[in-house]
C-alpha cells in the first residue's frame, strides 16, 4: 500500500495546527485592515491557511509568522482591489473593531486612553499604521516585517520609531489639553 504524497505528515498537522492557534486572530484583524470586512479578512485568513497546507515545511522553514503575513497581506490587496473597497472604510474603524470576538460592551467600555492612543495611531501615515499593528498586534520582528511590506529593515525600525514618538507627543498634547481645560472649568466654577 501506497502512501498519497500530497497528504500531510503528523507533524506537519500538529505545526499548521499551532499555526492557526497562534496567527488566526491578528492574521484576521490585519487582514480587516485591507478588506474593512470581517467576513471578506476571514476569507483571505482562510485562504492563506490553505496555502500554508498546500506550502513546503521546509520552504515556510521558522519564519511561519512573516510567511504567514506576507501570503496574506497579498492576498488581502487582491481582494481590496477586486472589491474596491479603497476609502470605503477608516482606519480607525478597523482598529477600534479589530475583530468579532469581543462583544460590542466590551468595545463601547474602552478607556479614553486607549481611544485616545487609537485616535492618534489614525493619524499616523498608512505605512506607519501597518508597521505599527505587524509589530505589537502580529508580534514580528523587524525582519519579519520587512519581509512582509518590502521595506528596509532600518526603514521598518524608523516607521516604528517615528510612529511611537507621534503617538506618544499626540496623546501627550490631549492629556494637557484635558488637564488645562479640567483646570480652567475649576476656576470658572469658583467666579
Amino acid at each position: 500500500m501506497t502512501s498519497n504524497p500530497k497528504s500531510a505528515e503528523p507533524h506537519d498537522l500538529d505545526w499548521i495546527i499551532e499555526a492557526l492557534d497562534r496567527y488566526q486572530g491578528p492574521l484576521i484583524r490585519y487582514a480587516q485592515r485591507f478588506t474593512g470586512d470581517l467576513e471578506l479578512a476571514r476569507d483571505v485568513v482562510q485562504d492563506s491557511f490553505l496555502r500554508l497546507c498546500r506550502a513546503d515545511r521546509v520552504s515556510v522553514g521558522d519564519q511561519i509568522g512573516a510567511w504567514l503575513y506576507t501570503v496574506c497581506r497579498n492576498r488581502a490587496l487582491d481582494v481590496q482591489k477586486k472589491e474596491k473597497l479603497m476609502g470605503s472604510w477608516s482606519d480607525v474603524e478597523a482598529l477600534v473593531r479589530p475583530s468579532a470576538d469581543p462583544p460590542p460592551e466590551a468595545i463601547a467600555a474602552l478607556n479614553d486612553e486607549y481611544r485616545g492612543v487609537l485616535s492618534a495611531l489614525s493619524g499616523l501615515p498608512p505605512n506607519q499604521q501597518e508597521v505599527v499593528q505587524l509589530r505589537f498586534q502580529g508580534g514580528l520582528s523587524y525582519r519579519e516585517i520587512s519581509e512582509v511590506t518590502g521595506l528596509s529593515v532600518s526603514n521598518v525600525g524608523f516607521l516604528l520609531h517615528m510612529a511611537i514618538k507621534r503617538v506618544r507627543e499626540m496623546v501627550s498634547d490631549v492629556a494637557d489639553l484635558n488637564i488645562d481645560n479640567s483646570a480652567l472649568g475649576t476656576a470658572e466654577g469658583r467666579a
